[in-house]
């Protein structure tokens, strides 16, 4: 008996001793110590803080520094989340209150606050230093998303061990997005955006701390964080200083109507938060809506998106005058970027999710009405235009799903590469169904995101391995067919030219097996972004 324990004693001691121990990193006002993964050898740091809290007066304001925290802050516990809201579902019903988020928590999860910007960072124990830095801005429409459910360790291994990966939160809904001449005026427009702003620039000066290089930082994100991506590379009329990152990675780049923050559509949602929150009769509407309470706020929040039009998010980015001072597609046509090189890749079958199109409207779709919601300021010849393009797709349904998929995400992905012509590559996610934000189990495998989508339907090592390396060659590099794992099969990959427009198709056969092949980027859907981006005037984009 005394043998067997301290024999037992021995080993805990033993695996104390021999358990690596993450160093602490100093940012100056506070001390953050990781984890060592002992399976991967990867550090990781949880709930590190880049900003300060954005309550109370600083609601509304730009971001501001952290203030010190005395001692060694232990970083393994998931921050807290920002505020959710949900989808609009008015084709569902008008008067749904209920939070989208609500019905995605589960017992466990980190709790929602106002209080929440923060970054997870994982990075090899065995890194020398200088390593390239991707950073990760998560989907959800502006509305929602969080960094729990993204594993940055998950990148980490699909670059070999070769990078660091950075998963940021920013202010969501209509704490990240209240737009008004009040918001001008009294606070700060897309303060979201001006969160991930912030904390790239927390990169370029801590990044290095963690044994990243700050000259070789790449921005990915999916959905809204792709959308992001394409915002900060025409940000500051593209002449933001000193650069904050070098490419981007947009993964179905989400661009919904940026109006002018004045226009009448912005000004009617601050009115309605304004009316929902109590503040109708105050003197001075902005300054009650920062002494509500966060929770009324919120239920402001779900109760107007979810009065929006089916699929569609009411707070999203605006144009600003100072951080975006003209609409994305405008400014992408002037060619002032911030960065040098981008990756946008695109699903098959963008809108088919039941929170884009509408499933139940299927027999009853009309298209030229169900355009006019989408996008309420075209003018009916417009419109009439769209119907024409897209008839021959298929059923209204189709059609709908097309114009959908197609206006609101893959043609922002033609936009940016034809701004970055030549400096780009162009790829399509293919896999059944190939629905919106499939793609990201394949290279997020162990996240919480991917198991609340399901495993990969495809789980084939091949393409996995080939797919989700091509994303941090790029990181690396800033070019995919510079390949770290020599046994990766993706065929020599070209560059996307408005005169050779040829993009990777990621696919299987019926019979299961993994396709690469390099295609023409089809006519059609070409000419309808086109389309698409000669009313950019009118539909805001």
């Amino acid at each position: 008996m005394r043998l067997s324990l301290a024999s037992s004693l021995l080993a805990v001691v033993t695996a104390a001793i021999a358990a690596p121990k993450a160093p602490v990193v100093d940012l100056g006002y506070a001390k953050y110590q990781g984890t060592v993964n002992p399976d991967t050898g990867i550090i990781d740091y949880l709930g590190v803080r880049y900003a300060a809290a954005p309550t109370g007066a600083l609601r509304w304001r730009a971001p501001q520094a952290p203030k010190a925290t005395p001692g060694v802050q232990l970083a393994k516990t998931q921050p807290s989340p920002c505020l959710q809201g949900g989808n609009g579902a008015n084709t569902v019903s008008p008067f749904v209150n209920a939070s989208t988020f609500t019905r995605r928590q589960s017992t466990g999860d980190p709790t929602p606050s106002e209080d929440c910007l923060f970054v997870n960072i994982a990075a090899p124990a065995s890194g020398k230093g200088k390593l390239p830095v991707v950073v990760w801005i998560h989907p959800g429409g502006y509305t929602w998303g969080d960094a729990y459910h993204y594993t940055p360790e998950d990148l980490v291994q699909d670059a070999g061990g070769q990078a660091i990966a950075v998963v940021l939160q920013h202010r969501l809904g209509v704490f990240g997005f209240l737009s008004s001449q009040k918001v001008h005026d009294g606070g700060v427009l897309n303060a979201g955006l001006l969160d991930q702003q912030f904390a790239f620039q927390w990169i370029q000066e801590h990044i290095s701390k963690f044994g990243g290089d700050p000259s070789k930082v790449t921005i990915w994100g999916d959905s809204s964080g792709a959308g992001s991506g394409v915002l900060h590379l025409v940000s500051n009329n593209g002449n933001t200083h000193p650069r904050l990152f070098r490419g981007v990675i947009t993964s179905s780049p989400y661009m919904p109507p940026l109006y002018q923050y004045n226009n009448w559509i912005p000004e009617r949602v601050y009115t309605e938060v304004v009316q929902q929150s109590g503040c109708s009769s105050a003197s001075d509407t902005l300054a009650c809506l920062r002494r509500t309470d966060a929770d009324v706020l919120n239920q402001a929040n779900n109760n107007i998106t979810a009065a929006g039009f089916f699929g569609l998010l009411t707070f999203t980015p605006v144009v600003d005058g100072t951080f975006l001072t003209d609409r994305p597609t405008a400014l992408l046509q002037r060619g002032k970027l911030n960065g040098a090189s981008v990756l946008a890749v695109t699903n098959q079958y963008e809108s088919i999710r039941v929170n884009l199109v509408d499933p139940s409207t299927a027999d009853t779709i009309n298209m030229t009405q169900y355009i006019a919601d989408l996008w309420p300021e075209l003018t009916l010849p417009e419109i009439e235009k769209a119907v024409s393009l897209y008839a021959p797709v298929g059923t209204p349904y189709q059609q709908a799903v097309a114009a959908n998929g197609e206006s609101v995400f893959i043609c922002a992905a033609y936009y940016t590469l034809r701004a970055l012509n030549g400096k780009g590559f162009k790829a399509e996610f293919g896999i059944p169904p190939a629905q919106h934000v499939d793609d990201v189990a394949y290279y997020f495998p162990n996240s919480l995101m991917a198991k609340q989508f399901a495993s990969p339907p495809f789980n084939n090592t091949e393409f996995r391995n080939n797919f989700a390396q091509s994303f941090l060659n790029f990181v690396i590099s800033q070019d995919p067919n510079v390949k770290w794992d020599k046994s990766n099969t993706l065929p020599q990959w070209p560059r996307w030219t408005e005169q050779g427009r040829a993009e990777m198709v990621f696919n299987k056969t019926d019979s299961n097996q993994p396709v690469f092949k390099v295609t023409p980027t089809p006519d059609d859907v070409y000419a309808r972004c086109q389309f698409w981006e000669s009313v950019g005037a009118k539909s805001a984009q």
